[in-house]
């Protein structure tokens, strides 16, 4: 089998690639290397999943799994990713599942394993569950009977006790806002609105109705044209979008105009050098950024690091060296105070506080980072890593890096599953993007040309 886990779990087509039998096989797995032996009392692990059907299918065969490694099983039903990482540290549980595929539609579904504290796995201990799950771990463990086998429960209070972390996170009451939510009819239809609410802000929530079938269907924070239309209907300060499990935000101002990650994060990390809250006066983000991030925070007098792509290799980051905020463009945003990775609803009422705290429209907080026309073409090719990596593909990289000179970059990425090289081009103008990228393509495909 090719490798089992991609840069956010296990992820693949419900019943398909991902069946039942393999559901079980990692759970399992999961549970003989993330749960504790040398114990009085068995491990115990937090299960939750998004709404879409399959979820109800695969998260029987995981607490199956769970249950069958002698782990005791708190099923806390439909609940977003960083909810249930959020209580895999709350209750001191062992491990954590989450059964969704984020943004992707309704036929797939994935699994996204948590270890005690609701951190992410690293890949040293993810190759030690794929090694146990295709056979090579020497998975022959005796499977435990009688008393010994784990029970099941329903731990009916996780999604208060989420609610409440939220909104204790809050560092100014929403009074005053009128926000639309765009649930993505996925995990944050219950939570999202009623954590707004608590907070104080007034809510209209829209595909906020899952019924299984239509996550991220024409809505969410991958089609933002039905928030961008209630925002203007309701004479709403902001909308917020979600994804399916609502571990990032997006959100479109009082005008309907787009404000992604890279705006989001510089809202964030000027609010918390100003609240003096934001360690080593850094921010974490990734390559992928754009450059008018760079640029913008140089001008706060803000550090920027940038990590590869991936938001857990920005969770690396912040962790190693204790920093405060992190992210991607996407809309993953990592506040290590209050959450263990992305939390689009703790993201968003941080986003809000600052509107409420600072009375600012969301359009001239979002103006703190100019965006730079930003090119990206995926060049299909023989061979990814000789394209991206061969000399003449470089000295023209290098040549058109040095002709943007400051107000532009280039960047060269090989895709990891597709023979495809990824060409990035920021420039001040679409025109200079576009003719900078060219270039660049077409040294690409001389390279290596496609088979």
């Amino acid at each position: 089998m090719g490798r089992l886990f991609g840069t956010d779990g296990v992820r693949g087509l419900a019943n398909a690639d991902l069946s039942p039998q393999l559901a079980l096989s990692i759970a399992e797995a999961a549970a003989h290397v993330l749960a504790e032996r040398d114990r009085t009392h068995p491990p115990r692990a937090i299960v939750g999943r998004d709404p879409r059907a399959s979820g109800e299918m695969l998260e029987a065969a995981v607490v199956a799994g769970l249950a069958s490694a002698g782990a005791d099983v708190l099923r806390v039903d439909v609940l977003p990713t960083p909810g249930v990482a959020y209580l895999v540290g709350a209750t001191r549980a062992d491990l954590g599942v989450m059964l969704s595929a984020s943004h992707n539609p309704m036929p797939d579904n994935g699994i996204k394993l948590f270890a005690s504290g609701g951190h992410k796995l690293p890949d040293d201990v993810e190759d030690q569950i794929e090694a146990l799950v295709s056979g090579g771990g020497g998975g022959s463990w005796r499977r435990p009977t009688g008393a010994a086998v784990g029970r099941v429960h329903d731990l009916i209070d996780g999604p208060e006790a989420y609610i409440n972390h939220l909104v204790a996170s809050v560092p100014h009451r929403l009074d005053g806002l009128r926000v639309v939510v765009d649930c993505a009819n996925g995990a944050a239809s219950l939570v999202a609105p009623e954590a707004y609410e608590q907070a104080g802000a007034e809510v209209i929530a829209i595909s906020a109705e899952p019924d299984g079938l239509n996550i991220n269907d024409n809505c969410g924070s991958t089609h933002l044209d039905g928030l961008r239309a209630a925002v203007l209907e309701h004479g709403a300060h902001l909308g917020i979008a979600h994804d399916g499990d609502a571990d990032r935000c997006l959100a479109v101002t009082a005008d309907g105009d787009d404000v992604d990650g890279d705006q989001i994060m510089g809202i964030l990390a000027v609010a918390m050098r100003d609240a003096g809250t934001l360690t080593e006066n850094t921010l974490v983000a990734t390559v992928m950024s754009n450059l008018g991030l760079k640029l913008a925070m140089a001008d706060a007098g803000i550090n920027l690091t940038q990590t590869k792509v991936g938001d857990r290799y920005v969770l690396e980051e912040l962790r190693a060296r204790g920093l405060a905020l992190g992210g991607e463009q996407s809309g993953h945003i990592v506040l290590p105070k209050y959450a263990t990775t992305g939390d689009g609803i703790l993201t968003a009422l941080q986003l809000m506080a600052r509107m409420a705290e600072t009375g600012k429209p969301l359009a001239q907080l979002a103006s703190v980072v100019r965006r730079l026309p930003q090119v990206l073409i995926n060049v299909r090719v023989g061979d990814r890593a000789m394209a991206s990596s061969a000399p003449s593909v470089l000295d023209v990289a290098k040549a058109v890096e040095a002709e943007l000179g400051g107000t532009g970059r280039v960047l060269l990425r090989p895709s990891g599953t597709e023979p495809l090289v990824r060409v990035m081009v920021e420039a001040s103008t679409e025109e200079a993007a576009q003719q900078a990228a060219e270039l660049i393509v077409a040294a690409v495909r001389e390279a290596s040309p496609a088979a």
